[in-house]
């Protein structure tokens, strides 16, 4: 686990990018944090790292969103009004999983059918407003690579 501090939505965004730049297709995202915390804002910037022109929003009503990158598609899914594993099965994400960036809102408890090594990022705001503290986890080897490439990150 690697914390990170973000000072505002600007070092979300690039820190997002950053990230976005490491990820590669096949990989799943599972995103933590309360309401307002910047997870779309965060997404925002793996779409740019992936090279999505589409505006990125919050997929919240319409489930989920399919962008297409440079480098691989993206596919952003917000899981918060999803009740249950058999809601979240019958998005059928699985189908694309091997050729896209899969970025999960809300997806922990969710999503961790979608892949046996995804990254988790857990976002916490601060109580200086803007200040968002994020700690990245996963078990892959890989997963450590891309963290510890993120940890000159400034």
């Amino acid at each position: 686990m690697t914390t990170f501090i973000l000072t505002d939505a600007t070092a979300m965004m690039r820190f997002g990018e950053s990230l976005g730049s490491l990820l590669q297709a096949g990989d799943v995202v599972i995103l933590d944090g309360p309401l307002g915390a910047g997870k779309t804002t965060l997404t925002k910037g793996l779409a740019l790292g992936l090279g999505v022109t589409d505006p990125i929003t919050s997929p919240t009503y319409v489930i989920s969103h399919v962008h297409q990158g440079v480098r691989t598609s993206l596919v952003h899914v917000d899981a918060y009004r999803l009740g249950s594993h058999v809601e979240f099965d019958d998005l059928d994400l699985d189908a694309d999983l091997d050729t896209t960036v899969t970025v999960v809102e809300w997806g922990e408890g969710r999503a961790e059918g979608l892949s046996e090594e995804p990254l988790y990022v857990r976002i916490r705001p601060e109580d200086d407003g803007d200040v968002r503290q994020l700690t990245l986890s996963g078990s892959l080897d890989r997963w450590a690579a891309v963290i510890d490439a993120l940890r000159g990150w400034s």
